[in-house]
């Protein structure tokens, strides 16, 4: 009855099924490549950037701009890191 096993009956009926799923398969594959490799988002420490440490002055800076500090403490600290 099958001479060729049960999903062979002669004709190419599985074929674009096939190739259709291994487009899906490889896309996936390299959407998964491209998220190990940049990084891993923002879950794993950001977008393909490792997290790095602010020196003191420019934590200091950012205190200034944000209002934190005022200019007399702004300048008296700078000249503490120096």
């Amino acid at each position: 009855m099958w001479m060729n096993g049960p999903w062979m009956n002669g004709s190419w009926d599985w074929f674009p099924w096939m190739m259709i799923f291994a487009l899906v398969f490889l896309t996936f594959l390299i959407a998964m490549l491209v998220f190990v490799f940049r990084g891993g988002g923002p879950m794993c420490g950001g977008h393909g950037t490792h997290l790095k440490e602010d020196s003191a002055r420019e934590i200091l800076d950012r205190r200034y701009a944000r209002g934190e500090v005022n200019q007399e403490e702004y300048q008296r600290m700078r000249k503490e890191l120096q």
